[in-house]
């Protein structure tokens, strides 16, 4: 039995446009093509595309995909490999949903302390967010150690109360960027290189790169999970738009 783009479409949520462009980059093509040029789908294929959007939803880039798609042999291994990975995310976000469901409890409980609501255990408002992997640590020692040391350096002279503060500033900056992406603003835009300089002013609290060093790290947001992850969080693809604004930024100001 065949299907049709727009009976896959249907079913599966996914665009005919965006079906015509997986087709196009060979990540997924139909089974047949007919003599009106429609087209078609077989069972195979709705695997294929079952199997891309559990790893789209894993967060992983379509080039990605294409890779772990070519390589595997055992359909049901990778299914099952899939499966644990979103057992393992559904164990974690129950743990997310806990924690703040905990907070609320306890904000709305009404208990004070010096005129603010009080945590009757503090370290429990973050159980179940992800943290960075040792990986990821090793990865900036070894590209920029030290820019890495001077970030250390200045991290462990901020107090809590700064740290806090700075992690907010960081993300409505995030919030403000993805504004100007779903509007369609050219990363070139006055505006969005003023948030550039922004970015910049606040890297610079940590340690100062030059033109190339900026441009690298502005790569490493989107080749790194993890910042890939919490910008795509706010708005999917503001990692690339961030990094492209940042290109644009060190040709400008910093070469």
């Amino acid at each position: 039995m065949a299907w049709s783009i727009a009976d896959v479409a249907r079913m599966s949520g996914v665009t005919s446009r965006t079906l015509r462009h997986y087709d196009e980059i060979g990540l997924l093509p139909p089974a047949w093509i007919g003599s009106n040029g429609h087209r078609y789908y077989e069972e195979a294929d709705l695997l294929r595309l079952q199997q891309i959007l559990l790893m789209r939803e894993l967060d992983l880039g379509l080039r990605e995909i294409q890779a772990v798609l070519d390589s595997q042999v055992d359909q049901v291994a990778v299914l099952r490999e899939h499966h644990q990975r979103l057992l393992r995310e559904q164990g974690r976000l129950e743990t997310l949903v806990r924690t703040v469901g905990r907070t609320i409890a306890e904000l709305e409980a009404g208990e004070e302390e010096n005129g603010m609501a009080k945590i009757n255990r503090p370290e429990n408002l973050f159980e179940g967010f992800e943290q960075s992997r040792p990986e990821v640590e090793a990865e900036a020692r070894e590209r920029w150690p030290q820019a890495r040391e001077q970030s250390r350096q200045a991290a462990e002279a901020m107090t809590a109360e700064d740290m806090e503060l700075w992690q907010r500033e960081v993300t409505a900056q995030m919030i403000r960027l993805a504004e100007f992406m779903v509007a369609g603003t050219p990363v070139t835009d006055p505006a969005v290189q003023a948030e550039m300089d922004a970015h910049y002013r606040g890297v610079c609290r940590f340690w100062t790169p030059d033109a190339a060093a900026y441009k690298g790290l502005g790569q490493h947001y989107v080749d790194t999970p993890e910042f890939r992850a919490n910008y795509d969080k706010i708005a999917d693809g503001l990692a690339l738009y961030q990094r492209d604004a940042m290109v644009v930024y060190a040709d400008a100001r910093l070469s």
